[in-house]
């Protein structure tokens, strides 16, 4: 029971990734707050959580309205005192160059995977700061490590490094620890149906395959819990050696081929 006592909220958790952190940190001892605009699936993952006998609600936010965050502060003030864990999961992908990315579809991107988590930190850190600290881990991707074929989605994740690390130097002093995740290839909706995306990312990936939410959710964990009390603005990858080896992987099989 790593997190015994401790309040996380979990933006884009009502399913895949989010969903596997959700009731991780729930079965380590953790109140969860499930934030997310899927309502239905909110409502169904944290029922589930309550009938395996942790504790958790689900809350509608929309991580790019001030308002939501608002609401939701005040809620978690109000009935569990204060926050511990922020996972910043909540993202939205586009898989479009620049020339035929619309601005509209650009400011979406960015409003939810960068201007969300950036609401989210402003939000919650008095909180934290009340009760002398807490771990904000922000969810990046390999696209923030390498070249990406989609030109909004990587600049969002890009950016979130760089908010990850100006946090992790900000409030460290507040002992409030910032770090990122990046995942790979992770079998969750928001992937798994286009399988040819699938099939060239496995190709592409060391371990030949792509992860689990919850291999993704079991370093969440480790940066939530004070087993990682030193640890902050770090970018921790979690994608089967694909931004560390992919290329030369590729290189490698097809020289022998």
């Amino acid at each position: 029971m790593k997190l015994s006592g401790k309040v996380a909220v979990i933006t884009g958790g009502a399913r895949g990734q989010g969903a596997a952190e959700a009731e991780l940190l729930a079965a380590n001892g953790a109140a969860v707050i499930i934030a997310d605009v899927l309502d239905e699936d909110g409502d169904a993952t944290a029922a589930r959580i309550n009938e395996g006998g942790g504790r958790a609600v689900y809350v509608h936010l929309d991580v790019s309205s001030p308002e939501d965050w608002t609401a939701l502060t005040t809620m978690v003030e109000r009935d569990f005192g204060g926050v511990d864990i922020l996972v910043n999961n909540a993202g939205i992908a586009l898989r479009q160059g620049l020339d035929s990315t619309a601005l509209d579809d650009w400011q979406r991107i960015l409003a939810v995977n960068l201007t969300g988590p950036y609401l989210g930190i402003k939000a919650i850190v008095p909180l934290m700061r009340r009760q002398g600290g807490g771990s904000i881990i922000n969810t990046g991707s390999a696209a923030a490590l390498v070249g990406h074929l989609t030109a909004a989605y990587a600049a969002s994740k890009w950016g979130l490094r760089g908010l990850s690390q100006s946090a992790a130097r900000e409030y460290g002093p507040d002992g409030i620890r910032v770090n990122s995740v990046h995942p790979g290839l992770i079998d969750t909706p928001i992937v798994n149906w286009d399988t040819r995306f699938v099939s060239a990312m496995e190709s592409a990936t060391p371990m030949g395959r792509g992860g689990l939410p919850e291999e993704v959710a079991s370093v969440v964990l480790f940066l939530a819990s004070d087993d990682a009390s030193f640890v902050t603005g770090q970018d921790i990858a979690v994608d089967g050696g694909l931004v560390s080896g992919g290329i030369y992987h590729r290189v490698d099989r097809d020289r022998n081929a």
